[in-house]
């Protein structure tokens, strides 16, 4: 039996401020602004007295899905512009010294395993990348940005080609936090 309506309500503090034009979602707040379009013909976002409201009647399997993950996507965004991410990764070698450092838009990784030529990663986004001794933070408004930043270093410096048993070098991710 098919459920007659489909609803997801996501408070909004006071302090942020959501905007919906069409299929496009605004949210603003005191770290920055997220814009994302969310758009689906029988699913219905608008703004209600202090809260967002994602419905859908007699929604499908897939419909009533999508109304979970579009609150899900808007509750991150609201944190995101509220609090923000931050990812910490940990710097790990027992065999060559590793050195991580930013330049521009990419994370170079220098003498990992020993090889002459540098590992790179991309950062993504606005997403800000610091390395301080042997620990990476990268952070960032937009959780999904920050966490694919943080997704290609660790697997930038991926072991190959070698047992992973003895050579564990490498950078991993320790903590995933909401920002202060």
């Amino acid at each position: 039996m098919k459920i007659p309506l489909a609803i997801d309500e996501i408070e909004v503090p006071r302090d942020v401020q959501v905007s919906i034009d069409q299929d496009v979602v605004t949210v603003t707040g005191p770290k920055g602004e997220l814009r994302r379009s969310l758009s689906h013909p029988r699913i219905d976002i608008s703004p209600e007295d202090g809260r967002i409201v994602v419905r859908c009647e007699m929604p499908r399997k897939r419909e009533k899905a999508l109304v979970g993950t579009y609150g899900a996507h808007l509750r991150n965004m609201i944190r995101g512009v509220t609090q923000g991410f931050t990812y910490r990764l940990k710097v790990v070698y027992a065999h060559f010294p590793i050195k991580v450092s930013v330049k521009g838009r990419e994370v170079h990784i220098d003498n990992f395993l020993g090889e002459q030529y540098p590992r790179k990663a991309n950062i993504f986004g606005d997403v800000q990348v610091n390395v301080k001794g042997d620990t990476i933070t990268v952070e960032g408004i937009n959780r999904e940005e920050v966490g694919q930043t943080a997704a290609n270093i660790e697997r930038a410096v991926r072991v190959r080609r070698r047992d992973i048993r003895i050579f564990q070098d490498g950078a991993y991710i320790t903590s995933k936090d909401r920002g202060a």
